[in-house]
């Protein structure tokens, strides 16, 4: 039996963003696939979810443990840093007592695989390496410095973006710099198996997108579905989530809303900034915290996903797919999901087609119908979650046999 360590900076359940959702999901297919899991977290302040709240079938078979840690960035923190070659985006998750607990789990246990959840646990290699012989395998999520790469190019030039662009500097480098202590590498896209390629990996790479329950997504329920309703679900203390629906309300909602009065656009996602919180505009209604997400995507007809910046898979378009919701998407927030870009999502990267593209799914209900079901029969073909992990199981054992 395979058995494997997963290490994340951020406690998968509730699953209720992106990362959380691709953490949980890959926990839960090892276990459907029958690896023998360890699963340690760092609990942060910034997104806590208590141990008491996690089921305790999957606490039993993840072998589910967290550790407490702030890792808010803060004014003090960004200033000390600077007199260090560390960013600051990686050296805030390192700390102490998650290391004295990972040296109690590498001593006690023998792995196979040790999985990092994203880059920032790669903080923890020279550790890992010191206790334990087994193949260290980076599961990126994104590129992180290709994120802030994005952003910071449709941002200004003032003080804080300097800042910014100086420490994804040194993010990059460390980034690349874990290219040489890894054995194995998982992109969730092809696009970054190939930027990985390009960044100078030489050793094995793996692309396994997050997949999804996607019976349990088209389990209906006793929702009424809101007609002429377009929505935004994601982060909102994500920057390119901030930015996407910024530059969605700036270019193309009063466009959309002359066309079609009766419109209604629905902001929602947890962390939502007090300037988002102060929209006043007609028809804009600002959720901060939706109770029932499987809900809120039956409620509501046509999502948008605006993204001008980010990397790696937009985990909220699989899970609209699932719902069989009608898309409409920028290239930059369908990237990774090779699809048929105008039969089962809308690909629009400019004003006049992002809005040409809205508003013909809110006047032509049969083009959004034929969407919709072509959506629900990719994910069912694309996306179910032990289909998905059985194949990266059998690459693990490709690698620990070679």
């Amino acid at each position: 039996m395979l058995s494997i360590l997963q290490l994340s900076n951020k406690a998968p359940f509730p699953a209720n963003d992106g990362s959380s959702i691709a953490i949980y999901n890959m926990a839960q297919g090892l276990i459907e696939n029958n690896v023998k899991l360890n699963l340690l977290t760092i609990n942060t302040k910034k997104h806590f979810k208590p141990d008491g709240q996690v089921p305790s079938a999957f606490k039993e078979n993840s072998n589910y443990s967290s550790v407490y840690k702030n890792t808010n960035t803060s004014a003090i923190g960004a200033l000390i840093n600077l007199f260090s070659s560390q960013s600051y985006f990686v050296s805030r998750f390192y700390f102490k007592d998650f290391e004295t607990k990972l040296v109690d789990v590498l001593t006690k246990n023998s792995f196979d695989i040790i999985q990092l959840e994203g880059v920032f646990m790669a903080v923890y290699l020279k550790t890992i390496k010191k206790y334990s012989k087994a193949k260290i395998v980076l599961r990126a999520h994104n590129i992180e410095h290709k994120i802030w790469e994005r952003h910071l190019s449709n941002a200004k030039s003032n003080l804080v973006n300097y800042y910014l662009k100086l420490q994804n500097n040194r993010l990059k480098k460390f980034e690349i710099n874990v290219l040489n202590e890894v054995d194995a590498i998982v992109p969730i896209t092809d696009y970054d198996n190939n930027l990985f390629k390009d960044l100078g990996f030489k050793e094995r790479l793996f692309t396994c997108l997050t997949g999804v329950n996607v019976f349990s997504y088209q389990s209906k329920q006793n929702v009424k579905l809101k007609t002429n309703t377009i929505f935004y679900f994601g982060s909102m203390d994500w920057l390119p989530n901030q930015e996407a629906v910024k530059w969605f309300l700036d270019n193309c909602w009063n466009k959309i809303s002359k066309t079609v009065p009766e419109a209604k656009f629905v902001i929602a996602g947890r962390g939502m900034p007090h300037s988002f919180k102060q929209i006043n505009l007609p028809n804009v209604l600002v959720i901060e915290n939706v109770a029932d997400a499987k809900s809120f995507y039956e409620q509501h007809q046509i999502m948008v996903v605006p993204l001008l910046s980010g990397s790696g898979l937009r985990i909220k378009i699989i899970e609209g797919m699932a719902y069989g919701k009608a898309i409409v998407s920028t290239s930059i927030g369908a990237e990774g999901i090779y699809c048929n870009p105008q039969n089962d999502l809308i690909i629009a990267d400019n004003v006049g087609d992002f809005c040409k593209a809205v508003i013909e799914l809110l006047t032509n209900p049969e083009k959004r119908i034929d969407l919709e079901k072509n959506a629900t029969a990719f994910a069912y073909q694309n996306f179910d979650n032990k289909n998905v992990v059985s194949k990266l199981v059998q690459f693990y054992n490709t690698i620990l046999n070679d």
